[in-house]
Protein backbone atom coordinates (compact mmCIF):
# COMPACT_ATOMS: atom_id res chain seq x y z
CA UNK A 1 0.00 0.00 0.00
CA UNK A 2 2.82 2.30 1.17
CA UNK A 3 4.77 1.43 -2.54
CA UNK A 4 2.08 2.29 -4.30
CA UNK A 5 1.20 5.33 -2.42
CA UNK A 6 4.82 6.44 -3.25
CA UNK A 7 4.83 5.56 -6.71
CA UNK A 8 1.23 7.36 -7.17
CA UNK A 9 2.91 10.55 -5.52
CA UNK A 10 6.19 10.16 -7.91
CA UNK A 11 4.06 9.85 -11.09
CA UNK A 12 1.89 13.04 -9.65
CA UNK A 13 5.13 15.12 -9.43
CA UNK A 14 6.94 13.31 -12.98
CA UNK A 15 3.37 15.06 -14.38
CA UNK A 16 3.56 17.91 -12.91
CA UNK A 17 7.03 18.07 -13.99
CA UNK A 18 6.80 17.58 -17.07
CA UNK A 19 3.51 19.78 -17.57
CA UNK A 20 5.24 22.89 -16.07
CA UNK A 21 7.33 24.34 -18.88
CA UNK A 22 4.61 23.62 -21.72
CA UNK A 23 1.85 25.60 -19.11
CA UNK A 24 4.19 28.18 -18.29
CA UNK A 25 5.19 29.00 -21.76
CA UNK A 26 1.73 28.96 -23.04
CA UNK A 27 0.24 31.19 -20.37
CA UNK A 28 3.17 33.53 -20.72
CA UNK A 29 2.32 33.62 -24.64
CA UNK A 30 -1.15 33.81 -24.16
CA UNK A 31 -1.44 37.82 -24.03
CA UNK A 32 1.78 38.65 -26.94
CA UNK A 33 -0.60 36.17 -29.13
CA UNK A 34 -4.14 37.57 -28.66
CA UNK A 35 -2.41 41.07 -29.36
CA UNK A 36 -0.52 40.03 -32.54
CA UNK A 37 2.58 40.83 -30.82
CA UNK A 38 4.72 38.19 -32.61
CA UNK A 39 8.04 40.29 -31.13
CA UNK A 40 6.85 39.60 -27.82
CA UNK A 41 7.61 35.59 -27.81
CA UNK A 42 11.00 35.88 -26.57
CA UNK A 43 10.18 36.27 -22.42
CA UNK A 44 7.77 32.81 -23.33
CA UNK A 45 10.36 31.75 -25.08
CA UNK A 46 13.28 31.97 -22.15
CA UNK A 47 11.01 30.84 -19.32
CA UNK A 48 10.12 27.72 -21.39
CA UNK A 49 13.76 27.11 -21.71
CA UNK A 50 14.93 27.56 -18.54
CA UNK A 51 12.28 25.55 -16.63
CA UNK A 52 12.75 22.74 -19.63
CA UNK A 53 16.87 22.61 -18.28
CA UNK A 54 15.78 22.72 -14.43
CA UNK A 55 13.34 19.58 -15.01
CA UNK A 56 15.66 18.06 -17.09
CA UNK A 57 18.72 18.19 -14.99
CA UNK A 58 16.99 18.29 -11.36
CA UNK A 59 16.63 14.31 -11.47
CA UNK A 60 19.57 13.84 -9.36
CA UNK A 61 18.48 16.22 -6.59
CA UNK A 62 14.50 15.56 -6.69
CA UNK A 63 14.66 11.95 -7.51
CA UNK A 64 11.95 12.52 -10.25
CA UNK A 65 12.23 11.75 -14.07
CA UNK A 66 9.70 13.74 -16.34
CA UNK A 67 8.39 11.19 -19.00
CA UNK A 68 9.55 11.29 -22.44
CA UNK A 69 6.58 12.29 -24.30
CA UNK A 70 6.22 15.40 -22.08
CA UNK A 71 10.06 16.18 -22.96
CA UNK A 72 9.69 15.50 -26.54
CA UNK A 73 6.38 18.20 -26.48
CA UNK A 74 8.69 20.32 -24.92
CA UNK A 75 11.23 20.16 -27.26
CA UNK A 76 8.03 20.89 -30.05
CA UNK A 77 7.28 23.91 -28.75
CA UNK A 78 10.83 25.23 -28.05
CA UNK A 79 11.22 24.53 -31.76
CA UNK A 80 8.38 26.66 -32.79
CA UNK A 81 9.17 29.51 -30.20
CA UNK A 82 12.91 29.41 -31.45
CA UNK A 83 12.08 29.67 -35.28
CA UNK A 84 9.28 32.87 -33.70
CA UNK A 85 12.34 34.45 -31.78
CA UNK A 86 14.90 34.39 -34.42
CA UNK A 87 12.34 35.61 -37.40
CA UNK A 88 9.99 38.59 -35.36
CA UNK A 89 12.23 39.11 -31.65
CA UNK A 90 14.40 42.38 -31.44
CA UNK A 91 18.27 41.49 -32.10
CA UNK A 92 19.15 42.16 -28.71
CA UNK A 93 16.98 39.82 -27.38
CA UNK A 94 17.01 37.17 -30.09
CA UNK A 95 20.76 37.41 -29.89
CA UNK A 96 20.11 35.92 -26.00
CA UNK A 97 17.02 33.77 -26.20
CA UNK A 98 17.82 31.74 -29.07
CA UNK A 99 20.81 30.34 -27.48
CA UNK A 100 19.29 29.44 -24.50
CA UNK A 101 16.42 27.97 -26.38
CA UNK A 102 18.57 25.84 -28.90
CA UNK A 103 20.89 24.75 -25.65
CA UNK A 104 17.20 23.52 -23.99
CA UNK A 105 16.02 21.79 -26.82
CA UNK A 106 19.27 19.88 -27.58
CA UNK A 107 19.37 19.00 -23.75
CA UNK A 108 16.08 17.58 -23.11
CA UNK A 109 17.74 13.71 -23.98
CA UNK A 110 20.20 14.37 -21.69
CA UNK A 111 19.37 12.48 -18.28
CA UNK A 112 16.43 10.11 -20.24
CA UNK A 113 19.27 8.31 -21.91
CA UNK A 114 20.80 5.31 -19.72
CA UNK A 115 24.19 4.85 -20.84
CA UNK A 116 27.86 6.59 -20.67
CA UNK A 117 28.53 10.17 -20.69
CA UNK A 118 29.62 10.14 -24.58
CA UNK A 119 26.25 8.39 -25.70
CA UNK A 120 24.25 10.82 -24.01
CA UNK A 121 26.41 13.82 -25.48
CA UNK A 122 25.86 12.60 -28.68
CA UNK A 123 22.00 12.27 -28.18
CA UNK A 124 22.08 16.04 -27.50
CA UNK A 125 24.20 17.01 -30.41
CA UNK A 126 21.94 14.99 -32.68
CA UNK A 127 19.32 17.45 -31.47
CA UNK A 128 21.25 20.51 -32.10
CA UNK A 129 20.21 19.59 -35.88
CA UNK A 130 16.13 20.36 -35.27
CA UNK A 131 17.21 23.33 -33.38
CA UNK A 132 19.54 24.81 -36.10
CA UNK A 133 16.78 24.11 -38.62
CA UNK A 134 13.97 25.95 -36.80
CA UNK A 135 17.32 29.25 -36.52
CA UNK A 136 17.50 28.76 -39.78
CA UNK A 137 13.56 29.01 -40.90
CA UNK A 138 13.04 32.20 -38.51
CA UNK A 139 16.72 33.45 -40.31
CA UNK A 140 15.85 33.57 -43.96
CA UNK A 141 12.75 35.23 -43.76
CA UNK A 142 14.12 37.85 -41.27
CA UNK A 143 16.71 38.02 -43.65
CA UNK A 144 14.77 38.65 -46.71
CA UNK A 145 12.92 41.04 -44.81
CA UNK A 146 15.94 43.39 -43.37
CA UNK A 147 16.98 43.04 -47.42
CA UNK A 148 14.26 44.45 -48.61
CA UNK A 149 13.57 47.36 -45.91
CA UNK A 150 17.34 48.15 -47.20
CA UNK A 151 16.78 48.34 -50.73
CA UNK A 152 13.74 50.95 -49.89
CA UNK A 153 15.96 52.97 -48.00
CA UNK A 154 18.79 52.53 -50.66
CA UNK A 155 15.97 53.42 -53.17
CA UNK A 156 14.76 56.49 -51.19
CA UNK A 157 17.70 58.24 -50.85
CA UNK A 158 18.72 57.89 -54.35
CA UNK A 159 15.62 59.64 -54.87
CA UNK A 160 16.17 62.32 -52.54
CA UNK A 161 19.75 62.66 -54.10
CA UNK A 162 18.47 62.34 -57.28
CA UNK A 163 15.76 65.56 -56.29
CA UNK A 164 18.67 67.55 -54.67
CA UNK A 165 21.01 67.41 -57.15
CA UNK A 166 18.20 68.15 -59.71
CA UNK A 167 17.34 71.85 -57.57
CA UNK A 168 21.35 72.23 -57.15
CA UNK A 169 21.69 72.20 -61.14
CA UNK A 170 18.74 73.87 -62.47
CA UNK A 171 16.71 75.96 -59.97
CA UNK A 172 19.75 77.62 -58.20
CA UNK A 173 21.16 78.57 -61.72
CA UNK A 174 18.25 80.03 -62.81
CA UNK A 175 17.36 81.62 -59.27
CA UNK A 176 21.55 83.05 -59.73
CA UNK A 177 19.76 84.32 -62.77
CA UNK A 178 17.42 86.19 -61.33
CA UNK A 179 19.59 87.59 -58.14
CA UNK A 180 21.79 88.93 -61.04
CA UNK A 181 18.76 90.80 -63.06
CA UNK A 182 17.34 92.00 -59.96
CA UNK A 183 20.58 93.60 -59.22
CA UNK A 184 20.82 95.05 -62.15
CA UNK A 185 17.44 96.49 -62.44
CA UNK A 186 18.20 98.04 -58.85
CA UNK A 187 21.28 99.75 -60.31
CA UNK A 188 19.71 100.89 -63.73
CA UNK A 189 16.04 101.74 -62.80
CA UNK A 190 16.85 105.27 -61.93
CA UNK A 191 19.20 105.90 -65.26
CA UNK A 192 17.75 103.74 -67.53
CA UNK A 193 14.07 102.95 -67.11
CA UNK A 194 14.04 100.93 -70.12
CA UNK A 195 16.87 98.24 -69.57
CA UNK A 196 14.78 97.69 -66.34
CA UNK A 197 12.02 96.83 -67.81
CA UNK A 198 13.82 94.62 -69.75
CA UNK A 199 15.97 92.95 -66.51
CA UNK A 200 12.52 92.12 -65.44
CA UNK A 201 11.14 90.09 -68.48
CA UNK A 202 14.57 88.46 -68.13
CA UNK A 203 13.55 87.77 -64.31
CA UNK A 204 10.20 86.63 -65.57
CA UNK A 205 11.72 84.07 -67.74
CA UNK A 206 13.84 82.74 -65.36
CA UNK A 207 11.22 81.97 -62.70
CA UNK A 208 9.59 80.19 -65.06
CA UNK A 209 12.18 77.94 -66.33
CA UNK A 210 12.91 77.43 -61.98
CA UNK A 211 8.88 76.57 -62.12
CA UNK A 212 9.41 74.55 -65.43
CA UNK A 213 12.33 72.21 -63.15
CA UNK A 214 10.22 71.74 -60.08
CA UNK A 215 7.62 70.31 -62.38
CA UNK A 216 9.87 68.16 -64.01
CA UNK A 217 11.33 67.10 -60.58
CA UNK A 218 7.74 66.33 -59.16
CA UNK A 219 6.70 64.79 -62.13
CA UNK A 220 9.92 62.29 -62.06
CA UNK A 221 9.06 61.77 -58.20
CA UNK A 222 5.07 60.71 -59.48
CA UNK A 223 6.57 57.92 -61.23
CA UNK A 224 8.56 56.78 -64.04
CA UNK A 225 6.15 57.25 -67.13
CA UNK A 226 9.33 59.08 -68.26
CA UNK A 227 12.97 57.86 -68.24
CA UNK A 228 15.01 60.68 -66.30
CA UNK A 229 17.49 61.37 -69.26
CA UNK A 230 14.05 62.16 -71.76
CA UNK A 231 12.60 64.61 -69.30
CA UNK A 232 15.80 66.80 -69.42
CA UNK A 233 16.91 69.20 -71.94
CA UNK A 234 19.92 68.70 -74.01
CA UNK A 235 22.27 69.59 -76.05
CA UNK A 236 19.80 71.19 -78.22
CA UNK A 237 19.33 73.37 -75.02
CA UNK A 238 22.54 75.16 -75.21
CA UNK A 239 22.32 77.94 -77.00
CA UNK A 240 19.10 79.28 -75.62
CA UNK A 241 21.32 78.80 -72.16
CA UNK A 242 23.97 80.70 -73.45
CA UNK A 243 22.14 83.92 -74.78
CA UNK A 244 20.14 83.52 -71.28
CA UNK A 245 23.72 83.57 -69.32
CA UNK A 246 24.63 86.31 -71.21
CA UNK A 247 21.49 88.65 -71.00
CA UNK A 248 21.64 88.17 -67.84
CA UNK A 249 24.71 90.78 -68.04
CA UNK A 250 28.38 91.05 -66.33
CA UNK A 251 29.33 88.22 -67.90
CA UNK A 252 29.58 87.48 -71.73
CA UNK A 253 29.58 83.36 -72.80
CA UNK A 254 30.72 81.93 -76.27
CA UNK A 255 29.49 78.74 -77.44
CA UNK A 256 31.19 76.20 -79.91
CA UNK A 257 29.08 73.42 -80.69
CA UNK A 258 29.77 71.51 -83.93
CA UNK A 259 26.63 70.24 -85.75
CA UNK A 260 27.77 66.65 -85.54
CA UNK A 261 28.11 67.02 -81.81
CA UNK A 262 24.28 65.60 -81.81
CA UNK A 263 24.50 62.80 -83.45
CA UNK A 264 27.81 61.16 -81.53
CA UNK A 265 26.42 61.61 -77.75
CA UNK A 266 23.06 59.20 -76.68
CA UNK A 267 20.03 61.35 -74.83
CA UNK A 268 21.34 60.25 -71.94
CA UNK A 269 25.00 61.73 -72.89
CA UNK A 270 23.47 64.94 -74.24
CA UNK A 271 21.77 65.52 -71.10
CA UNK A 272 24.42 64.99 -68.77
CA UNK A 273 26.47 67.65 -71.37
CA UNK A 274 23.44 70.37 -70.23
CA UNK A 275 23.76 69.55 -66.96
CA UNK A 276 28.01 69.58 -66.43
CA UNK A 277 27.17 73.41 -68.52
CA UNK A 278 24.55 74.86 -65.98
CA UNK A 279 26.25 73.77 -63.03
CA UNK A 280 29.35 75.35 -64.26
CA UNK A 281 27.57 78.46 -65.48
CA UNK A 282 26.19 78.83 -62.18
CA UNK A 283 29.48 78.17 -60.14
CA UNK A 284 31.35 81.03 -62.73
CA UNK A 285 28.16 83.28 -61.79
CA UNK A 286 28.79 82.40 -57.88
CA UNK A 287 32.04 82.03 -57.42
CA UNK A 288 33.43 84.19 -60.03
CA UNK A 289 31.37 87.09 -60.91
CA UNK A 290 34.27 89.62 -61.50
CA UNK A 291 35.02 87.26 -64.80
CA UNK A 292 34.34 88.52 -68.27
CA UNK A 293 34.00 85.49 -70.98
CA UNK A 294 33.21 81.94 -70.40
CA UNK A 295 34.14 79.59 -72.92
CA UNK A 296 31.96 76.33 -73.88
CA UNK A 297 33.48 74.21 -76.42
CA UNK A 298 32.67 70.64 -77.63
CA UNK A 299 35.08 68.75 -79.60
CA UNK A 300 34.05 65.35 -81.34
CA UNK A 301 36.70 62.53 -80.86
CA UNK A 302 37.12 59.23 -82.24
CA UNK A 303 35.63 57.70 -79.37
CA UNK A 304 34.65 60.52 -77.25
CA UNK A 305 32.95 63.93 -76.79
CA UNK A 306 35.19 66.83 -74.99
CA UNK A 307 33.48 69.28 -73.60
CA UNK A 308 35.67 72.09 -71.60
CA UNK A 309 34.32 75.18 -70.11
CA UNK A 310 36.66 78.03 -68.92
CA UNK A 311 36.29 81.08 -67.64
CA UNK A 312 38.77 83.96 -67.78
CA UNK A 313 41.07 85.65 -64.70
CA UNK A 314 38.31 87.79 -62.78
CA UNK A 315 38.36 91.71 -63.60
CA UNK A 316 36.49 94.24 -62.54
CA UNK A 317 32.39 93.69 -62.14
CA UNK A 318 30.09 95.20 -64.30
CA UNK A 319 27.63 94.81 -61.63
CA UNK A 320 28.65 95.16 -57.92
CA UNK A 321 27.57 91.64 -55.91
CA UNK A 322 26.90 91.84 -52.83
CA UNK A 323 29.00 89.61 -50.14
CA UNK A 324 27.43 85.60 -49.71
CA UNK A 325 27.86 84.27 -46.75
CA UNK A 326 30.12 80.91 -46.46
CA UNK A 327 28.67 78.23 -46.93
CA UNK A 328 29.82 74.70 -47.60
CA UNK A 329 30.62 73.06 -51.14
CA UNK A 330 27.85 72.18 -53.10
CA UNK A 331 26.36 68.42 -54.30
CA UNK A 332 27.31 69.60 -58.09
CA UNK A 333 30.54 68.80 -59.37
CA UNK A 334 31.22 65.84 -57.34
CA UNK A 335 27.94 64.14 -58.10
CA UNK A 336 28.57 65.25 -62.26
CA UNK A 337 31.70 63.22 -61.44
CA UNK A 338 30.24 60.22 -60.58
CA UNK A 339 27.60 60.48 -63.48
CA UNK A 340 30.05 61.14 -65.71
CA UNK A 341 31.93 58.24 -64.91
CA UNK A 342 29.05 55.80 -64.98
CA UNK A 343 28.87 56.83 -68.63
CA UNK A 344 31.64 55.96 -69.24
CA UNK A 345 33.42 59.35 -69.10
CA UNK A 346 35.66 61.64 -66.98
CA UNK A 347 35.16 65.05 -65.55
CA UNK A 348 38.38 67.04 -63.78
CA UNK A 349 38.17 70.77 -62.82
CA UNK A 350 40.92 73.09 -61.85
CA UNK A 351 42.58 76.32 -61.73
CA UNK A 352 43.40 77.73 -65.72
CA UNK A 353 45.47 80.95 -66.82
CA UNK A 354 46.34 83.28 -64.58
CA UNK A 355 43.47 83.23 -62.00
CA UNK A 356 40.83 81.21 -64.40
CA UNK A 357 38.67 78.16 -63.94
CA UNK A 358 38.44 75.75 -66.03
CA UNK A 359 36.36 72.17 -65.82
CA UNK A 360 37.06 69.28 -68.52
CA UNK A 361 34.86 66.42 -69.18
CA UNK A 362 34.84 63.61 -71.58
CA UNK A 363 31.80 61.52 -72.48
CA UNK A 364 31.75 58.59 -74.68
CA UNK A 365 29.96 59.00 -77.93
CA UNK A 366 27.78 56.34 -79.45
CA UNK A 367 28.01 56.74 -83.41
CA UNK A 368 31.49 56.58 -84.78
CA UNK A 369 33.03 59.48 -86.84
CA UNK A 370 31.98 59.37 -90.07
CA UNK A 371 35.31 59.08 -92.33
CA UNK A 372 36.34 59.32 -95.97
CA UNK A 373 35.92 56.04 -97.67
CA UNK A 374 38.71 53.59 -98.44
CA UNK A 375 41.19 53.80 -101.51
CA UNK A 376 40.39 51.00 -104.02
CA UNK A 377 43.53 48.39 -104.37
CA UNK A 378 45.46 49.19 -107.46
CA UNK A 379 45.11 45.57 -108.20
CA UNK A 380 41.61 45.99 -107.99
CA UNK A 381 40.62 48.29 -110.41
CA UNK A 382 39.12 47.39 -113.84
CA UNK A 383 41.81 47.77 -116.38
CA UNK A 384 40.99 50.83 -118.74
CA UNK A 385 39.88 49.33 -122.02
Amino acid sequence: MTAALAAGTTSAQALALGALPIAAALCASAVPLARGRLDRLATPAAICATLSLATAFGYPATGVRTAPAWKLAEAALLLVLLAAVVRWSPWREARIVAPLTAVATAAWPFPLVDGPFLERTGAAAFWLLPAVAAAAAGAYPRRVELRRRAAVTEARRAQRLQLSRDLHDFVAHDISGIVVQAQAARFVAATDPAQAVLALERIEKAGLNALESMDRTVEMLHGPARSPAAALPGLDHLPSLVDEFTAAGGIDAELRLPPETAEALSREAGAAAYRIVVEALTNVRRHAPAATLVRITLTPTPASVELQVSNDAPGTPRVPLPRRRATRGGLGLPALTEHAEALGGTLTAGPHGAGGWRLTATLPRTTAPASAPAPVPAHAQEPQQ
